[in-house]
């Protein structure tokens, strides 16, 4: 019969609430944008997350969770919310006999609203349009950043920190940060100010999405700008911990578009910038000294590494006294006069105890125990999974973001603190992005929406 033909071409149209995402959901990546242009203002940035939870749940509760799986696949919501208890759940479990359990457990009830959060932020890149769009603004945060900095090294002043100091003391009659602050700082601080010495890891991690999009539409020429800028930038302004990330991006990046042979020129060049630098910043003169101390020892050593060493050795103290969970999440201060393992020499970096172990590895085991580092590795494992099984387009789209992440987290580092509000964010953000982009729509849509 006429009526009961189908056409073999089309697949059957799924049903309303299995199709695209209703307009609602359209403002998710300038949401996402949103918060990440508001680091430089703490409180903004954590009002907009709280407020894109609260809006993830309503929209969620609203449609019944049907809007969120047409929204994210049902692979993507998985990942996404196994990679966050893969982070929550530990920090839940090191609570319990941490130095001061009620505090602790509130941080981690708190730290639930990352769960939303994070599904609003896979969303955004759910499609095409969305990835693009958040992606895109990614890079051009990265490279509003760098050229702010940049006139920073040039005139003394970073012009985009300067008017946001402004604001805030017309606002509130007080500075963004305070005169010692300002006194003290030792690097470039571009945007996010001299009281937030964080701009060198922060754009050493954004910058696969800054490399990746000059690189797609800008060509061998655009990439190598971009990372030139950037690398100044991260030279300047960075730590030494941002120099390997740094590279690592250069390398993973550099390799697919340029090949190894002209890779290593850039190294090189690379290596001869460091050197211009090494002679022209006493910043950048004095952090390379202090690499050199590295064979002068085991005091060499640790002068090397800024006491690091004395706190990896806490670290492990901490692991082999509480081998199950930890210390305790952010519990790491208050646990380790008790480990100090040199409590009479005074620290390489000044006074009082330790507040993190400064490597992902010795965080995790440290103040989650076993327990943690276990959930890690299988939150680990489950992100590699999914990569290893998703197909070629899928791999091309999550790209940028599964080289953030992945340089973020290389345990071969030193680290800021993963259980700290602003770099766990930070963390979570890009998981949450990778997921969102390998697992996206456009490899579970009906054949007919493919084919519009």
């Amino acid at each position: 019969m006429p009526n009961s033909q189908t056409d073999p071409n089309l697949a059957p149209v799924a049903p309303a609430h299995d199709q695209a995402p209703g307009e609602g959901w359209r403002w998710a990546p300038a949401w996402i944008l949103a918060h990440v242009a508001l680091w430089p203002a703490p409180g903004y940035a954590e009002g907009v997350l709280v407020l894109g939870a609260l809006l993830a749940i309503y929209k969620l509760v609203a449609s019944r969770f049907r809007g969120g799986i047409s929204l994210l696949s049902h692979q993507a919501w998985a990942l996404t919310s196994v990679l966050f208890f893969a982070y929550w759940l530990p920090e839940l479990v090191s609570a319990f006999d941490s130095v001061d359990p009620g505090r602790a457990l509130r941080e981690a009830a708190v730290d639930l609203r990352y769960l939303p959060f994070l599904w609003l932020v896979a969303s955004a890149v759910a499609n095409r349009p969305g990835r693009r769009t958040t992606f895109g603004g990614l890079a051009i945060i990265v490279a509003v950043w760098t050229v702010d900095a940049l006139l920073q090294a040039v005139t003394g002043t970073s012009p985009v920190f300067f008017g946001i100091d402004a604001i805030k003391q017309v606002i509130s009659g007080r500075p963004m940060c305070s005169a010692e602050d300002v006194a003290a700082v030792d690097r470039l601080s571009g945007i996010l100010g001299p009281c937030n010495l964080k701009l060198g890891i922060v754009l050493a991690s954004l910058s696969p999405f800054a490399l990746f999009w000059t690189g797609r539409r800008l060509g061998t020429l655009g990439w190598v700008a971009a990372a030139a800028a950037i690398g100044i930038v991260v030279l300047l302004a960075g730590s030494r911990a941002s120099w390997v990330t740094y590279a690592l991006v250069l390398a993973i990046s550099g390799w697919r578009l340029l090949g190894w042979r002209r890779l290593l020129v850039v190294f090189g060049v690379g290596a001869v910038l460091l050197g211009a630098l090494t002679v022209g910043s006493p910043d950048v003169r004095e952090r390379v000294v202090r690499t050199t101390q590295l064979v002068q020892g085991d005091e060499g050593v640790d002068q090397a590494l800024s006491g690091r060493s004395r706190i990896w050795g806490a670290a492990l103290c901490m692991a082999r006294e509480h081998p199950f969970n930890g210390v305790g999440a952010r519990g790491f201060r208050e646990a380790f006069p008790a480990c100090d393992p040199d409590p009479d020499v005074a620290p390489a970096w000044g006074e009082g105890p330790a507040y993190h172990a400064h490597q992902i590895v010795l965080e995790v085991v440290s103040e989650t125990g076993f327990f943690g580092l276990l959930l890690w590795l299988a939150g680990a494992a489950l992100a590699w999974r999914a990569w290893r099984f998703a197909d070629a387009a899928a791999r091309e789209r999550a790209r940028p973001a599964m080289w953030a992440l992945v340089v973020t987290v290389f345990p071969f580092n030193t680290h800021l603190a993963f259980y700290s509000t602003f770099w766990g964010g930070f963390t979570l953000l890009l998981a949450a992005l990778y997921a969102g982009s390998l697992l996206s729509r456009e490899g579970t849509l009906p054949a007919v929406e493919a084919q519009r």
